[in-house]
């Protein structure tokens, strides 16, 4: 295949699976609406948003280096999006002092930081095992 027409058509997947990405993220908050607060000027949910689009992209990357078709590549997509759903749970689970959620809607930046550390973290792990 062209190689301008390959890179389309991945940049186009990409694009997808991050929409898909953010819309089950925007759905897994209760307690606040990510683009109302990025809106209103929340640092703190724009870095949590931003790490997840920038964990998704390395796991395609990732994908995308180390497979022969696009379906692989959206599986892996598919699949980095709900290994990035565990990791934000797991750090809300393990953060027993507090909500991740309630700190983030407050404007925690710091918490904001730690999440899209969390992501992008987990991201090249998973990106890193790809074959």
């Amino acid at each position: 295949m062209n190689p301008f027409v390959l890179t389309f058509l991945y940049f186009a997947i990409a694009i997808g699976v991050v929409v898909v990405g953010l819309f089950l993220f925007e759905m897994l908050t209760r307690k606040y609406k990510d683009w109302e607060e990025i809106r209103e000027g929340n640092a703190a949910v724009a870095l949590s948003i931003g790490g997840k689009i920038v964990g998704i992209c390395i796991i395609l990357m990732f994908s995308i280096f180390h497979n022969d078709t696009i379906i692989q590549t959206v599986i892996w997509g598919a699949y980095g999006i709900a290994l990035q759903l565990i990791a934000y749970l797991l750090f809300d689970l393990l953060t027993r002092g507090f909500s991740v959620e309630e700190q983030l809607k407050n404007r925690n930046i710091a918490v904001g930081l730690i999440s899209f550390c969390v992501s992008v973290g987990f991201a090249c792990v998973v990106g890193a095992s790809i074959s």
